[in-house]
């Protein structure tokens, strides 16, 4: 089904508000059971976008990895920031999220005068101006295009770090569930990659002593399971 491409309309009632530096957000890695959680800002002004762009969710890896390399050089500054799993397990996931944003945000080489951020909950908080927009990864295009070049960067990173993890499929699910990636938690159990609050392990016996108990932050206990 054809989908409708982002736009400006977001930016520009920021921009009438007194923003003249306005970036998107958007998350990826939420759900992975192993790897960081990667948080895209891209700030694009308001240039015509590239053909296609959307939701990374919503293109094929090939589209992917032919748009990520024009969006680099199309937007006005982009930048990553992330969590590592071991932050993820310390901090719980809101927290996490929020640094890795803080991280993406401090990464940029001008500073923002607002945020529009992807979903209905403000993970970020002060002391920047945030707008939420549900979906905002299709609908805005700063957002379509964090949400590709934070896609791109993380299964990139676990393309590369696979080798060293064989049994996983790193490569292929880039630390999310899979029949692969779940045989070898059976066989192997975690890796330093992974996150040991996570409930997957309470369907692993064989290594359900290594779970660790998250900090009672607010954020919902994710139930991924086999």
């Amino acid at each position: 089904m054809p989908f409708e491409p982002p736009t400006h309309s977001v930016e520009r009632s920021l921009r009438r508000a007194g923003a003249r530096v306005v970036v998107g957000l958007d998350e990826v890695g939420r759900g992975a059971w192993a790897g960081p959680v990667t948080v895209g800002a891209a700030v694009t002004g308001m240039r015509k976008p590239p053909e296609g762009l959307t939701d990374s969710k919503l293109l094929t890896p090939l589209r992917r990895e032919h748009l990520a390399p024009v969006l680099a050089t199309w937007v006005t500054a982009s930048a990553i920031g992330q969590a590592s799993a071991q932050e993820c397990d310390e901090l719980g996931m809101t927290a996490a999220l929020r640094l890795a944003a803080v991280r993406a945000l401090e990464a940029l080489p001008i500073e923002p005068d607002a945020v529009i951020l992807d979903g209905k909950h403000n993970y970020l908080g002060g002391p920047w101006r945030v707008r939420t927009v549900i979906k905002g990864d299709q609908s805005c295009v700063c957002v379509s295009a964090a949400s590709v070049l934070a896609k791109v960067h993380r299964d990139a990173l676990m393309a590369e770090l696979a080798p060293q993890y064989p049994a996983y499929g790193f490569e292929d699910n880039a630390g999310y569930p899979s029949p692969v990636h779940r045989a070898a938690l059976e066989e192997f159990g975690p890796t330093e990659l992974h996150r040991l609050s996570w409930a997957y392990l309470d369907a692993l016996p064989k290594w359900s002593h290594l779970k660790r108990s998250r900090d009672a932050d607010g954020d919902e206990q994710l139930t991924l399971g086999f």
